[in-house]
């Protein structure tokens, strides 16, 4: 009986708060949308109460129920939804994006499908970590029809993760019906498909939700695997308050689903049990008013955030590493054998990886054949033997899958390498790199961490033609929140791929195809990089170029051949494109007046138009010449070498553009 008294307390506090919750609406308290939980509380409330709060939970935009029986104080609630700064989120979040980590509420998404797969990362975490924690994602019917919920289910299967994965079918996403939307309209069915249980429940009964979820728990902490339930239930209030509700639905139906109330119906279980509860279930609603009137009213009283924090946590805040200065980065370039230290790009990357995986348990990577094969281009050669299965982690050919998994790793306590050998297939994780990843430390007001670092190739060249050539880093610097590395040359790529495996942010580290396995010296020794820090690569005093990537030695070359015409050019890499070191480039552009950037990237709205626009306007008064660029064609690259070559910059090129703007 405790017990349920305790289910009974649990669905009424998120009843009533909700219930206030939309009176608050009407008030004008809260901001944006505000989706009730209504009619929904026995889900939350029978599984959160097998959950510990080591056991972490990822949920959707109707996240309230979720949270409150997470164990998140109503006041939190209210005041993040009042958009206060004593909120869960600090007033970041709204409705539908409540972040308690510290209770293991890792974050309610606005986007559908996500906490799918970040449920998996987290199970993935546990399961590297042998820590005896489950995760649990609560999403709506509408994500299973969502690649996440494929995704995300079958990689759980797969590696056997700790995962219960819970859909609240309330027969409707947003307003399209679930009978309408789904081909096949039994979600529990489709669990063995991945090979896992698949339970069906009325979600309206929460004494066989909280029996179902004892089941699936233990299951899950016993290293048996996921777990899918299928709780059918119903919203009695608009998809969102406010909006109308009886266009796609009858006031019958919603009338019909109301008789069916969870905690009408465990009143009515208590009371047939022992009547003499009555005072006793009077005594836990007036108790539960009284908090909720309180929590109204604290919240109400509350600060507003200072508006000085609108841009804080956006990356990890803390001292920035100074662990290579430029006159240590000079000497251990001297120092490196020209001999026996000639090593290549890739091999490089390999060196840093290697030396941090030893040293950090808890990284692992993920990609299609970076186990036993070692990677498409042997980024992983090697490790496998060395550090097995569960750190060399074979993936099915599922970007945004192992991405958001990746997400969710990243959030619990490991840190996740995503090797995706290409960034044209890591497009196709776009949302999850800039909606969750990018964001979640900010969401979170710093509360998380998102130490995930993801590499691939970038660069045209070996007639790869469209899909194997792209070089998006001017689109990825845009994104506040990621770390955009692009190296030139061995030495950078070890020193920043180190840097990347220290820091606590995300790292998009993009590594050119026609560079991997160029060789040069690098030392034995670990060393780091930081972020932001431009190489002067060649010294000069009538023009300053930027090249990236490729460029770099394309326009060296370039410059050799200027030289014996008796023209001195500098030449700076930015090394990384977010953050940018702007200052250095200014610097050589007060010696030379000119600045000529080069890269193979499309040139509209291009990382060149950025520096251009920035030297413009802090270095104006420094030129003598307006700022040119060169660019590979805005077009998609073809496959025929000879139009392949028709797309790029070459050092014929790269040389004439210099000679043109010297001449200006």
């Amino acid at each position: 009986m405790p017990y349920r008294l305790s289910l009974y307390r649990q669905m009424q506090r998120i009843r009533l708060c909700e219930e206030q919750l939309a009176r608050c609406h009407q008030r004008g308290l809260i901001h944006g949308a505000c989706h009730t939980y209504v009619g929904q509380e026995a889900i939350a409330s029978g599984i959160c109460a097998h959950l510990t709060t080591a056991d972490v939970v990822f949920s959707t935009h109707r996240g309230h129920g979720h949270a409150l029986a997470k164990g998140l104080p109503v006041v939190e609630l209210i005041a993040e939804l009042f958009g206060r700064s004593t909120g869960c989120s600090r007033g970041r979040g709204g409705s539908m994006h409540l972040f308690a980590p510290e209770i293991g509420l890792m974050g309610t998404s606005g986007i559908v499908g996500p906490c799918i797969l970040q449920a998996a990362g987290a199970g993935y975490s546990f399961k590297l970590l042998r820590l005896p924690n489950v995760a649990v994602a609560f999403f709506g019917d509408g994500a299973v029809n969502n690649g996440a919920f494929h995704e995300g289910l079958n990689m759980a299967s797969i590696w056997k993760l700790p995962v219960l994965f819970v859909c609240e079918n309330n027969q409707f996403a947003t307003e399209v019906p679930f009978r309408y939307a789904a081909g096949n309209p039994s979600v529990a069915s489709r669990a063995s498909g991945y090979g896992m249980p698949g339970i069906e429940l009325d979600g309206n009964d929460v004494l066989a939700i909280h029996a179902a979820a004892q089941t699936a728990v233990e299951r899950a902490r016993s290293g048996q695997g996921p777990t899918l339930i299928e709780c059918k239930t119903y919203r009695t209030r608009p998809h969102s308050e406010g909006m109308g509700d009886y266009t796609y639905r009858t006031r019958e139906e919603v009338a019909a689903w109301r008789e069916r109330c969870p905690i009408k119906r465990l009143r009515a279980t208590l009371l047939t049990e022992d009547p003499t509860l009555e005072s006793q279930l009077n005594a836990i609603d007036a108790e539960l008013q009284a908090e909720i009137a309180a929590g109204t009213e604290a919240a109400e009283n509350a600060p507003v955030p200072e508006t000085a924090s609108a841009t804080q946590h956006v990356y990890h805040e803390s001292p920035t590493r100074s662990d290579l200065t430029t006159a240590l980065e000079s000497t251990l370039r001297q120092t490196a054998n020209p001999e026996t230290r000639a090593i290549s790009v890739v091999a490089a990357t390999v060196e840093a990886l290697d030396f941090e995986m030893a040293r950090q348990p808890g990284i692992f990577v993920l990609g299609e054949g970076i186990g036993i094969r070692g990677g498409n281009f042997a980024t992983t050669s090697g490790l496998y033997a060395k550090y097995g299965a569960d750190r060399l982690c074979d993936t099915p050919i599922c970007e945004r899958g192992f991405v958001g998994l990746g997400c969710g790793a990243a959030m619990t306590g490991t840190r996740p390498v995503i090797d995706f050998m290409f960034i044209d297939f890591i497009n196709d994780a776009f949302g999850e790199l800039i909606n969750q990843i990018a964001k979640m430390q900010y969401m979170s007001s710093g509360r998380l961490r998102m130490p995930i670092l993801l590499r691939g190739c970038i660069g045209i060249g070996h007639s790869a033609a469209t899909h194997h050539s792209g070089s998006y880093h001017s689109i990825y610097s845009h994104i506040p929140g990621l770390r955009v590395v692009v190296p030139s040359s061995p030495f950078d790529a070890k020193g920043l791929m180190t840097h990347a495996l220290r820091c606590q942010d995300p790292v998009l580290f993009l590594e050119h195809r026609e560079l991997m396995s160029t060789k040069g010296h690098v030392p034995v020794e670990p060393y780091e990089i930081p972020f932001g820090q431009a190489r002067v690569v060649r010294e000069g005093t009538d023009l300053t170029v930027v090249a990236i990537a490729f460029m770099v030695s394309k326009s060296i070359a370039a410059a050799e051949e200027l030289e014996r015409d008796g023209f001195s050019v500098e030449i700076i890499d930015p090394r990384t494109v977010s953050p940018l070191d702007t200052n250095t480039i200014l610097h050589s552009v007060a010696k030379t007046g000119r600045l000529l950037i080069v890269d193979e990237a499309f040139a509209p709205c291009s990382l060149g138009a950025e520096i251009a626009a920035q030297v413009a306007d802090a270095g104006f008064d420094d030129l003598d010449a307006p700022i040119r660029r060169l660019n590979g064609a805005f077009a998609p690259t073809p496959y025929s070498p000879s139009l392949e070559k028709a797309v790029v910059p070459h050092v014929a090129d790269i040389a004439r553009a210099m000679r043109d703007l010297i001449d200006e």
